[in-house]
C-alpha cells in the first residue's frame, strides 16, 4: 500500500506534459495536425452555438443572445489563434482552457430549455480531454469540480422549474463518471506510461530521452539565472563487472544513484544519462556545484564495499559573471561538462574538475 500510495502522490505532484508533449508531437511531424484538432473544436462549438441560439431550445433575452454571440465570436477567435500562431505556453494554455469552460457554462445557463441546458454543460467533458494529456492533475481536478458545479446549477435549476428529479441525478451522475472518475484515471495510466518510457528501470533515475527533455523545460524556466551541468562517471566500471559479476555491478550502480540523490543540496534533476554516466542539473553556482560534487566523490569512494571511484566535470553559466556573452543552449554545457569529466578521468580519476565554457560572440547585425 504504501508504494501505491507514493506513486499517486509522485502523480499528484507531476505539473503536466505541456511542453513534453508538444516535443513528441513536433518530433513525429504531427504538432501541426494537432493544433488543427483543436482549433477545429472552436469551429465546431461556434456551429453548436449557432444551431442553439437559432433553435427553440436557445435563449430569449437580449442578455442571453449577446451573451451567445461573444461566445461564438471567441470560438471563432480561438480556431484562428490555434490554426495560425505557435504552439502556446502553459500559461496561455491554461488561459484559453479556462475560458472554454467558463463559456460553455455562461451558454448553458442562457439556454430557455432547461433539459438541454443540463445536457449540453456535457460539452465540458471537450477541454478535460486535452487537460488531461497536456497538463497535470492539479488543472484536471479544478476543471471536474468546475465541470461537477455547472452541472449540479443547471440541473437545479431544471428541476425548479418542475422538471424530472431523476433525470437530473442521472445527468450528475454521468458527469460523474465522466470527468471525476474516468479522465482522471486515464490521466493517471498516461503519466504511469510516460514516466516508465523516460525512466532508468535499474536506478530510477531518469533516463537519456527524460534528461533531454528536462534539459529543455530546465533552460526556459531558468532564463536568467545561473545553470550548472554536472557529469559523473564511475572509474574503470568495467573491471567490476569482471571481477565481481554483473548483479554487483547492477548494485553499484543502483547504490550510486542513491548517493546521488542523497547528496542533493538543491532542487537538482538527475539521469542515468549512460551505462555508468550519470547527469546533474541545476540551479548552481560554481561554488555550491563544486562542494555538491566534492560531497558525491567522497561518498562513492567511501561507501561502495568494493573499491569504486568517480569522476566528475562540471560545467557553469552564471549570467551574473557573463555580462554580453549569449547562453548557452543545453548541448554546449553538457558538452563541456562532458570534456571537463574526461580531463579528471585523464587525470587519474576520483577527482572533479570545472570545465570552462568557450564564449560564443554575439551576433553581429545584419
Amino acid at each position: 500500500m504504501g508504494s501505491s500510495v507514493d506513486l499517486l502522490k509522485s502523480w499528484w505532484r507531476d505539473t503536466g506534459n505541456h511542453h513534453w508533449l508538444a516535443h513528441v508531437l513536433a518530433s513525429h511531424s504531427v504538432l501541426r495536425w494537432q493544433r488543427w484538432t483543436v482549433g477545429a473544436g472552436g469551429i465546431l462549438l461556434a456551429v453548436i452555438g449557432t444551431t442553439t441560439a437559432l433553435s427553440s431550445a436557445g435563449p430569449t433575452d437580449t442578455f442571453g443572445l449577446s451573451v451567445f454571440g461573444v461566445v461564438i465570436t471567441g470560438a471563432l477567435l480561438w480556431a484562428l489563434r490555434w490554426w495560425f500562431l505557435p504552439w502556446p505556453s502553459t500559461v496561455e494554455s491554461l488561459a484559453l482552457f479556462a475560458a472554454a469552460d467558463i463559456a460553455i457554462t455562461a451558454c448553458c445557463l442562457q439556454d430557455s430549455d432547461r433539459v438541454y441546458s443540463s445536457v449540453g454543460a456535457m460539452l465540458l467533458v471537450v477541454p478535460g480531454c486535452y487537460l488531461t494529456f497536456f497538463h497535470g492533475p492539479k488543472v484536471l481536478a479544478a476543471h471536474a469540480l468546475w465541470s461537477l458545479l455547472s452541472v449540479i446549477v443547471l440541473t437545479w435549476r431544471m428541476v425548479a422549474a418542475g422538471g424530472d428529479a431523476y433525470l437530473a441525478v442521472a445527468i450528475v451522475l454521468i458527469m460523474i463518471a465522466a470527468v471525476v472518475l474516468s479522465l482522471p484515471s486515464l490521466q493517471f495510466m498516461f503519466w504511469l506510461v510516460q514516466s516508465e518510457s523516460i525512466s532508468d528501470p535499474l536506478t530510477k533515475l531518469l533516463n537519456r530521452r527524460g534528461l533531454e527533455f528536462q534539459l529543455d523545460r530546465l533552460f526556459e524556466a531558468r532564463d536568467g539565472a545561473e545553470i550548472c551541468v554536472m557529469i559523473a562517471d564511475l572509474d574503470q566500471f568495467k573491471s567490476v563487472n569482471d571481477r565481481f559479476g554483473h548483479s554487483m555491478g547492477d548494485e553499484v550502480l543502483i547504490r550510486t544513484a542513491q548517493l546521488l540523490q542523497s547528496c542533493d543540496t538543491a532542487d537538482l534533476v538527475t539521469a542515468r544519462s549512460g551505462g555508468e554516466e550519470f547527469t546533474v542539473v541545476g540551479q548552481l553556482t560554481t561554488e555550491r556545484a563544486l562542494a555538491a560534487a566534492e560531497s558525491f566523490r567522497q561518498a562513492v569512494a567511501a561507501d561502495h564495499i568494493i573499491p569504486v571511484t568517480i569522476s566528475i566535470g562540471i560545467a557553469v553559466f552564471d549570467p551574473a559573471d557573463s555580462a554580453g556573452t549569449p547562453r548557452p543552449t543545453p548541448e554546449e554545457l553538457v558538452q563541456c561538462a562532458d570534456e571537463a569529466m574526461y580531463q579528471a578521468k585523464a587525470g587519474g580519476g576520483d577527482r572533479v574538475v570545472v570545465g570552462e565554457l568557450i564564449s560564443r560572440a554575439p551576433a553581429e547585425p545584419a
